[in-house]
């Protein structure tokens, strides 16, 4: 029998690990590979026996990633990465004029898609894929040349430019803020506070946020919800305060659609990033997509984050500025009232 040269497990159960540690989830890796999750289970068992040690422990929401799984998937999941880059620059040569993008469907719905008529109309020749992403491990297809994410500016493999700050702030509907206009910084904990569950480590949090403000109290009146589409609507609802983002909510609160409650005002740990391959030269098209980003990006932070009073006053914070003007001194296309039920939030 030839020996394998690499002294790998076979590159069919390889997948299976992968798929199944990018999902967390059998079934999902299963319907993406167009197998059954017992077949999954099989080729994982396999490699779980070359190696020695369990890469998957089962959890009552699905199966969880050992120590020994991370580090495989890890190493995995930027491997195989690499090969899809490497075959997606051979598939496409510099004459190709379309371009993938990735960023959360908020991002896309409340920042990038109101933006994106005055790209076509400037480059109506290229054909932008807008990749939509609800968990990070999911946005490193291949054929993604730009992405857009929230966080500290760092990634592995990749280089990334700063597009904008933020802040954020408390935010509800004028129903719910004409109910409580006397509150102050000092009263929020005593509010009904909408904490979205999925953000992720780089996103603040109310407890963050009411620490960094001055106001370090002790229980809070949370009511979690799933995702940060569905928290501004609960808002516009009057169910509660939201921590808005401002780069994202500013148009809502210039319309009315929302009110900032209390002078509160957070700037926000990270920043928003292009990010591309650090390895991979980006297509005629991707240079194009990215100084057009880069220009609005630009006429996004000339409007500054609104500032707050001092901690516990009970001055009424200034609405932040009602949109931008591009860079050719046009107006900026009107942005929507709000994301779909469905919008998750934006790492």
């Amino acid at each position: 029998m030839v020996r394998r040269h690499y002294g790998l497990p076979s590159l069919a159960a390889l997948a299976a690990f992968e798929a199944s540690a990018r999902h967390a989830s059998l079934t999902l890796a299963s319907q993406e590979l167009n197998v059954t999750p017992g077949a999954l289970s099989r080729q994982i068992k396999t490699i779980e026996q070359e190696v020695g040690v369990p890469l998957f422990v089962r959890t009552g929401r699905g199966i969880k990633l050992t120590e020994a799984g991370h580090l495989l998937f890890a190493t995995l999941s930027k491997s195989f990465y690499s090969i899809s880059e490497a075959i997606e620059a051979i598939k496409h040569d510099d004459t190709s004029r379309g371009v993938a993008i990735a960023c959360s469907d908020v991002f896309a719905t409340m920042w990038l898609i109101p933006r994106m008529p005055d790209f076509w109309d400037r480059h109506p020749d290229i054909s932008v894929d807008h990749v939509i992403w609800e968990n990070t491990r999911n946005i490193r297809r291949g054929d993604v040349e730009l992405r857009i994410r929230y966080g500290l500016g760092s990634w592995a493999a990749e280089s990334s430019e700063l597009l904008f700050d933020d802040c954020v702030y408390p935010v509800c509907s004028p129903r719910f803020a004409a109910e409580h206009a006397s509150a102050t910084i000092a009263d929020l904990p005593d509010l009904p506070l909408l904490s979205v569950d999925s953000l992720g480590p780089d996103w603040m949090n109310w407890e963050e946020a009411l620490l960094r403000g001055g106001n370090p109290g002790g229980a809070i009146r949370l009511r979690r919800i799933g995702n940060f589409g569905v928290a501004l609507q609960a808002a516009m609802a009057h169910q509660g305060l939201v921590l808005g983002w401002h780069r994202l909510v500013a148009p809502l609160v210039a319309e009315g659609t929302l009110r900032r409650l209390t002078a509160l005002v957070v700037p926000a740990p990270g920043g928003y990033y292009l990010t591309r391959s650090a390895e991979r030269k980006l297509s005629p098209a991707a240079v194009t997509l990215r100084e057009w980003i880069l220009e609005k990006a630009e006429a996004a932070r000339a409007a500054p984050c609104p500032r707050g009073d001092l901690p516990g006053t009970t001055a009424r914070a200034p609405d932040p500025a009602a949109g931008e003007k591009a860079g050719n001194g046009a107006p900026e296309a009107p942005l929507p009232r709000g994301p779909g039920r469905g919008s998750r939030p934006f790492r």
